[in-house]
């Protein structure tokens, strides 16, 4: 095991002390993303060369409907250029969709009714698209993700160009590299060559490779730790098999129904443990303890 130093990366502690995956995704129920050339500050949205003001308004409306919005880049060199630009919305929720469409002015995108995106309606905007993973790559937030995301991304970007973005912090940099697959939402961590293979093909075909799986960002984070348990009891790996409602809280966990679409259901106990020893959560930052959830099956 290696030590936990202040040398060391948050990434490489978080690994080396097997901290666990399920329930750590960012919690959306959609996602807005826009092509953004150039470089990304700690904020990208109001650190990048993006309008300030168009950045800060976006993310004000959007997050109030639980829509997440990234900057994203194509991989390789990336000078600060003007002209169109392309944009992704995508809707996490089962029997989501992704949407593409060329801009020539971001400001375009404040006309948007984000309500009617995170209630699954995209009205006809843009045109249907592929689904793609945004593997995050913002340096000025965490170093983890500039090497590691960086590193992966020039392995990958050949074998997958048209469906690999860069992206700006999606969270959890301490499980470099990490990645957003969507539309479904699905988030990984500590992804490897091979990983993105196999959940760009099982996206492809509708399904979700387990593989390095942090959850689903429709569920909240209790809520994705359920969901992840009933998939690997079952070995499900249809995309879009599964749905979560959380029922009911109690004094040590949150109880959650996991619904299959074939008519079964399971209620799942999600309880949450702090984690020895502390280690810092982001590179530069004091240790603190993380806490994981504990996901454990109790009526079939």
């Amino acid at each position: 095991m290696r030590s936990t130093t202040a040398d060391t990366t948050c990434a490489a502690l978080s690994q080396a002390l097997t901290e666990p995956l399920p329930g750590t995704a960012a919690v959306a129920s959609a996602w807005l993303c826009l092509e953004q050339r150039g470089p990304w500050g700690h904020n990208a949205l109001l650190e990048s060369h993006l309008d300030p003001g168009i950045g800060a308004e976006l993310d004000r409306r959007a997050s109030a409907h639980g829509v997440r919005v990234q900057l994203i880049r194509h991989p390789g060199p990336h000078p600060d250029t003007s002209g169109p630009r392309q944009v992704l919305i995508g809707h996490a929720e089962p029997g989501g969709w992704l949407r593409e469409k060329t801009i020539d002015d971001p400001a375009e995108l404040l006309d948007l009714d984000f309500q009617r995106i995170a209630a699954g309606r995209h009205d006809g905007w843009g045109e249907q698209a592929s689904p793609v993973l945004l593997v995050c790559t913002n340096g000025r937030r965490d170093r983890c993700c500039a090497l590691l995301g960086r590193e992966l991304i020039a392995e990958i970007s050949e074998h997958h160009r048209d469906a690999i973005w860069e992206t700006s912090h999606t969270g959890g940099h301490r499980f470099a590299p990490a990645a957003v697959l969507l539309p479904s939402g699905y988030t990984y961590g500590r992804l490897t060559t091979h990983q993105v293979d196999s959940a760009l093909a099982a996206a492809a075909a509708g399904k979700v490779s387990l593989d390095g799986l942090r959850g689903r960002s429709a569920w909240s984070r209790s809520g994705q730790a359920a969901e992840l348990a009933v998939r690997h009891e079952l070995g499900e790996s249809l995309q879009d098999a599964l749905e979560v409602d959380e029922t009911e809280e109690t004094a040590e966990s949150t109880v959650v129904r996991v619904r299959h679409r074939d008519g079964r259901d399971w209620r799942v106990a999600v309880r949450p443990r702090e984690l020895d020893p502390p280690r810092p959560n982001s590179c530069g930052k004091e240790a603190v303890r993380p806490v994981s959830l504990e996901a454990r099956i109790i009526r079939p």
